[in-house]
């Protein structure tokens, strides 16, 4: 039985009714991928950090250059799935710009200072909702980004946020679960969107798969959202490790020659992360084992000349561990090496996506990587950010970034905090109808700087050197 269509009519409404303009060479995905481009929230992604501060070199990749990464990579398994299952899947193709748009905003809703300014902001919401970089997407897309309103408000909202197609905003729910407003105890914020989006998460699933329900236990996931899902996993494992490699956090040899602790927290993550895929325990050996697929071949290795004399053995050794560290050495020095590298994992990886399809609901068809292939994604992925975000170097730079986000948050949300604020945002605290509805604001506004301008507004509000007066809030 072939697919049913990959694409409704009502796919394509938008949040608002807003009717697109008939240019027949502007297709709507397409028209959503220019919004993006073009919103102050997509911009803001340059001064968000990735894994190294912007300000340590110009190389390093930041939020947006990571983003604009994964859209290329998503775009790229769309049109590999397209060609490969063609026989599959007739004229039932993936809409690879709009997985590239979603490759575009999956990150839209990251604070200032990665996951330390996400913790922050976090603590101070625990009892109005939390915070979650996924939540807070939805969020800007739907509400915040100031493209479109509402002709009668929604929830006592009159924001429709960039009014993208319902399909493409189901391109980036990648968790189907409405998040508690409440949590009294310490636990980690579970990852899906805020009760104040719940009824446009509702809309959004109304329209991309009608009124049929999910199958028992199964979570409304589109294929462009798992599309994006796994560029994004494959973007960090790759380029985050060729940061780590350029930066001299890492080296071949000290990867290959990782310590049984390390092996170990690896194993441990990859095993949490890979349970519903995989199934079965990740161990130490096989952690090691794919770190070996990916730097064993730069390595040359040369038998002992002479079994008998033990100083030519000796020099024989020696001279291989010259070699070895040679090698190490002109992978992280060298440019090209890193790039061809990375090349090579990204091209191997893609080729390695396979798609399930859904012939009752074919928005919902599962794309996947092969289960070896997904263990050595998320080992590179555990290994760096283990080896190098945990490093203590990284970590004294990111403890800053958790007390400078906590501290802005509490002047705001003073008595008169809202005198510090833009008159934009400073009218909305001021209408706020209750303490939860403040605090919101307050937290939209500081999740929505960059770093640097949270460093700016900290000095204003703290140095003793502040920005000038003259310089716009």
């Amino acid at each position: 039985m072939m697919l049913t269509r990959m694409y409704r009519e009502r796919d394509f409404l938008r949040q608002n009714g807003e009717v697109d303009k008939p240019d027949p060479w502007r297709p709507a995905f397409v028209r959503d991928y220019g919004r993006i481009i073009h919103s102050a929230s997509f911009r803001r992604l340059q001064g968000k950090t990735q894994v190294f501060p912007g300000h340590e070199s110009d190389f390093f990749r930041n939020r947006l250059t990571h983003s604009l990464e994964v859209a290329q990579i998503a775009e790229g398994i769309a049109d590999r799935l397209n060609h490969v299952y063609k026989t599959h899947i007739g004229n039932v193709e993936i809409d690879s710009r709009l997985c590239a748009a979603a490759g575009l905003i999956h990150d839209i809703g990251h604070p200032p200072f990665g996951h330390n300014g996400e913790r922050a902001l976090d603590e101070k919401m625990r009892m109005y909702g939390g915070f979650e970089g996924n939540a807070q997407t939805l969020r800007i897309l739907s509400r915040l980004e100031k493209k479109a309103k509402y002709k009668n408000p929604k929830d006592g909202d009159s924001r429709a946020g960039m009014n993208l197609c319902f399909r493409t905003l189901g391109s980036i729910l990648k968790y189907d679960f409405e998040i508690p407003f409440e949590r009294p105890d310490d636990s980690k914020p579970k990852k899906g969107y805020y009760a104040s989006e719940a009824n446009i998460v509702e809309e959004i699933k109304r329209n991309v798969i009608g009124e049929r329900k999910l199958p028992e236990g199964r979570k409304f996931k589109t294929v462009e959202c798992a599309i994006m899902d796994i560029a994004d996993d494959i973007a960090y494992s790759v380029y985050d490790l060729e940061d780590s490699l350029k930066a001299g956090f890492l080296t071949p040899a000290s990867i290959l020659s990782t310590d049984h602790e390390l092996l170990k927290r690896v194993a441990k993550v990859v095993t949490e992360q890979l349970k519903d895929d995989v199934g079965e325990p990740v161990t130490e050996a096989q952690v090691h084992s794919k770190l070996f697929d990916v730097f064993g071949d730069i390595f040359s290795f040369e038998k002992s000349k002479t079994l008998g004399d033990n100083d030519e053995r000796k020099q024989d050794d020696i001279a291989n561990f010259v070699s070895v560290m040679q090698a190490s050495r002109d992978l992280n020095m060298d440019a090209g090496n890193r790039m061809k590298l990375s090349s090579e994992l990204v091209h191997e990886f893609i080729n390695d996506v396979v798609l399930t399809k859904n012939e009752e609901l074919p928005a919902l068809s599962i794309v996947k990587l092969k289960k070896e292939t997904r263990i050595k994604v998320e080992v590179l992925k555990q290994y760096t950010y283990l080896s190098t975000i945990y490093s203590n170097r990284v970590k004294l730079g990111e403890y800053r970034g958790t007390e400078l986000v906590s501290d802005i948050f509490d002047a705001l949300q003073k008595k008169n905090g809202y005198l510090l604020m833009p008159d934009d945002v400073r009218r909305l605290v001021q209408d706020a109808d209750g303490e939860a509805l403040k605090a919101r604001h307050i937290c939209d506004f500081v999740a929505g700087m960059t770093d640097r301008y949270a460093v700016e507004f900290w000095a204003r509000l703290r140095s003793d050197s502040a920005e000038s007066m003259f310089k716009p809030i």
